[in-house]
């Protein structure tokens, strides 16, 4: 309850390609593509969503011919909703770790040698807006200011300043080009009803420091958007999750609009922030650790003996290792992914001691699987 008024977070989100039930985990599939797996696969393992990235699919194979392709479900044959990343988390991860892919100013990212091109490209909120858009994407991500988990105060001050300002160039944009679109698509079908628009989420900035985090949040909030997203670092300098800044984060959004914690991948993670009011998770650990055959496996044998809420809810499963050699059984008795139901661990065992692509595969469908139940269980509880 906020002022009086009883808030309720919201279970379903509508989207462009249909109603997104909530809570949810989007695999990573940044440059269209789920590592190992196709579009059928992630129908059958039960993923909901997808996130792509703005700025790596603008590089390869080009806006212009995803556009032309009809837009990136399309493209890839998925047709649930799809998030696009905009671009912010490469300010980190690119930039400000190496000065020689580029720098930031208040007009965008300024990216040199992003590809090995040396072509510089000026990435600016409107770019941002204007690149999902054109990818078709359900739901689009304001292009933000990501700090380095060790910025200074005044870092990122900096960056929540930047943030709030990109922020509204971001929803300018945006509602001229869903106006304009939806006005040209109104006059050529005489009057017809309005159809489900793209979703635009803002993204709260400020670090560590609850105060900045308000700041940003307040703002973002003036400016009006359809759900926010955690911006920054998930996790703290020792690698465990920064509950008290996603706690705080959330608290300063509604309940009535969807939280996105962007980065938030680790299962007991995802539990512990959906019980903070977050709703939609991404993350690519299921995937690569599926690839480097890690595999999760809950500690019950029957899903419906699975308390998500117990510590220590799930155990990890290295394929490679030896002792798997002779093991007919499943990768988990509570596991129900095509993996399971047809192939005992020797045989992915010996997948990957021969370095078959099937391995990945099965790994993968078994890891997404997992996710997914994890949600079940949360949604059940």
């Amino acid at each position: 309850m906020r002022g009086g008024v009883i808030m309720t977070i919201p279970t379903v989100l509508e989207t462009m390609h249909g109603p997104l039930s909530l809570p949810a985990y989007f695999p990573d599939a940044t440059r269209g593509v789920v590592r190992a797996v196709d579009s059928s696969d992630l129908e059958a393992c039960g993923v909901q969503g997808l996130v792509v990235n703005a700025f790596h699919l603008s590089r390869t194979p080009g806006a212009g011919l995803i556009k032309h392709a009809g837009g990136v479900h399309a493209l890839m044959g998925w047709t649930r909703p799809v998030a696009s990343d905009s671009g912010g988390f490469q300010l980190m991860s690119m930039v400000r770790e190496n000065s020689k892919y580029g720098s930031v100013s208040d007009r965008g990212v300024h990216f040199v040698d992003a590809d090995g091109s040396r072509e510089k490209v000026l990435f600016t909120p409107e770019r941002s807006v204007r690149l999902q858009i054109d990818l078709g994407s359900d739901i689009v991500v304001c292009l933000d200011d990501c700090p380095r988990p060790d910025a200074t105060p005044s870092e990122v001050e900096g960056s929540v300043r930047r943030t709030v300002v990109w922020a509204k160039r971001c929803r300018e944009e945006f509602d001229r080009l869903v106006g304009s679109r939806e006005r040209a698509r109104s006059a050529g079908e005489g009057g017809a009803a309005p159809r489900p628009r793209p979703l635009l989420f803002g993204v709260v900035q400020g670090g560590y420091d609850e105060v900045l985090r308000a700041r940003c949040a307040e703002a973002l909030q003036e400016i009006g958007f359809d759900g926010f997203g955690f911006g920054g670092w998930p996790l703290t300098p020792e690698g465990d999750l920064a509950a008290g800044i996603l706690e705080a984060t959330a608290r300063l959004t509604p309940d009535a609009l969807p939280r996105f914690a962007l980065g938030v991948g680790k299962p007991e993670h995802i539990v512990r922030c959906f019980g903070m009011g977050w709703r939609i998770f991404d993350c690519v650990l299921p995937t690569r650790d599926a690839r480097h055959g890690r595999l999760y496996a809950f500690e019950a044998d029957r899903l419906a003996d699975v308390d998500v809420q117990a510590e220590g809810f799930y155990r990890f499963v290295y394929v490679r290792d030896g002792k798997h050699k002779r093991q007919k059984g499943p990768i988990s008795e509570a596991c129900d992914c095509p993996c399971c139901r047809r192939y005992g661990l020797a045989y992915l065992h010996h997948l990957f001691e021969i370095d078959e692509p099937l391995g990945m595969r099965l790994a993968t469908l078994h890891n997404l699987r997992f996710y997914r139940q994890v949600i079940e269980r949360i949604t059940a509880s």
